[in-house]
């Protein structure tokens, strides 16, 4: 393979990957907004959507090996591949916590809107914002933007405590709530693991670009 195909590939593979992120995002927001408003035909799309998704990432990662295979590279193009393997497996993932929260919709059925949602919406917020953050960091090789998103997981693991105590103290001032609110913090759940797998993909940006991986501890960078 020619160099100048070699790097039309990498620059191919980089489109999907963001491209891949931005379905990945939009199933994000639609499962809370779909969660908000106790639609469940909206939820329900976006579960059966998720196969494409899966679909996807499994033909980035496929192309991926195809050019390591081919090419045997080395150094950062060796580290951007292998993180790019990494990175479309995380953003998979995301999606899949986006179908976890319209599951728990489908789940809450009987329950008519207006619901308490206490801070999950802010939450919601915080993780799409730390997803937009990871991925421009991915674009644009941007390592102080990927620290930041990292440093900003605290910000969401608050929120999260927040729901927990807010949902607790409903459950135990009435208990015909603790059904729903199991719920509430299972979709709280999620949201918090989209974070994490925000860092995740923020400390392959950091590898990548500076051949260190490190945690996501604020001190280590």
């Amino acid at each position: 393979m020619p160099r100048e195909a070699y790097h039309r590939d990498l620059t191919a593979i980089q489109e999907r990957v963001l491209a891949l992120s931005a379905r990945a995002r939009r199933a994000v927001e639609e499962s809370v907004l779909s969660f908000r408003a106790a639609d469940l035909v909206w939820s329900h799309r976006i579960d059966v959507e998720d196969e494409q998704i899966n679909e996807e990432r499994l033909a980035i990662e496929e192309r991926c090996i195809a050019i390591i295979a081919a090419q045997q590279p080395v150094a950062v193009d060796l580290r951007r591949l292998a993180s790019t393997l990494f990175i479309t497996s995380e953003i998979e993932r995301i999606a899949d916590h986006a179908v976890g929260i319209a599951r728990i919709n489908l789940m809450m059925a009987p329950e008519t809107p207006p619901r308490p949602l206490s801070y999950l919406p802010s939450m919601a917020d915080r993780a799409l914002a730390m997803f937009d953050d990871a991925m421009r960091a991915f674009d644009t090789d941007d390592v102080s933007l990927a620290r930041q998103v990292c440093q900003s997981d605290d910000d969401l693991d608050r929120l999260q405590d927040r729901v927990y105590t807010d949902v607790i103290e409903a459950m135990r001032a009435d208990a015909n709530v603790v059904e729903r609110n199991t719920y509430l913090l299972w979709a709280a759940h999620n949201l918090e693991r989209i974070g994490d797998r925000c860092t995740n993909i923020c400390e392959r940006v950091v590898y990548t670009v500076t051949g260190e991986m490190k945690d996501t501890d604020p001190s280590t960078f």
